[in-house]
């Protein structure tokens, strides 16, 4: 019996999907509204995406523009995105608020680079618990005798070479978004 991988490579293909996302949020110093994606805004007693709240353009490559719907909003907005840790400068002013990114030093890059490399070798994890999960899944079934001892060792030499493949394509994503950073 051949071991089916779909479910495994699914979970593997979400793992670089998450670290995407997480690497389009980080600011590298052009505004762009993805980065205030994971921002949430206290609206009326509850948490809501910032989009929910305001429309977010950008008014050049430094600052992005936020204009909420409920003018009674601009404080929470502010307080969200101050709150948020993403390292960007807020300015209030009688349109809604200006998103100002700051200038990156090398400190900065060399920081955001650290950050990077936390979110890959958190994918990184991700992918260990997936394989363990997988691994643990093909001992059970040659010791149920739904699979032979020569079919374990081909699905774990299968699951090996899907994991290479993904550390390989989570190595490439980290190396791309590095290079953005360090201009």
């Amino acid at each position: 019996m051949q071991y089916n991988f779909s479910n495994f490579k699914t979970e593997l293909k979400k793992v670089e999907e998450f670290l995407s996302k997480e690497y389009s949020q980080l600011n590298i110093g052009r505004a762009s509204p993805m980065i205030l994606d994971g921002v949430s805004v206290e609206s009326y007693g509850s948490y809501v995406p910032l989009k929910n709240v305001a429309s977010i353009s950008i008014e050049d490559p430094k600052t992005l523009r936020i204009a909420p719907w409920d003018k009674s909003q601009v404080k929470a907005i502010e307080k969200a995105i101050v709150g948020s840790n993403l390292g960007l400068s807020v300015a209030t002013d009688d349109l809604g608020i200006r998103v100002i990114f700051p200038q990156l030093t090398t400190d900065t890059r060399k920081t955001l680079v650290k950050v990077l490399k936390e979110k890959l070798e958190e994918s990184r994890i991700n992918v260990r618990r997936e394989r363990e999960a997988v691994v643990a899944d093909i001992e059970k079934q040659e010791k149920e005798g739904k699979m032979t001892e020569d079919e374990k060792f081909r699905a774990k030499e299968e699951l090996q070479k899907i994991i290479t493949e993904t550390n390989s394509k989570l190595e490439a994503i980290f190396e791309k978004k590095e290079k953005e950073v360090m201009g």
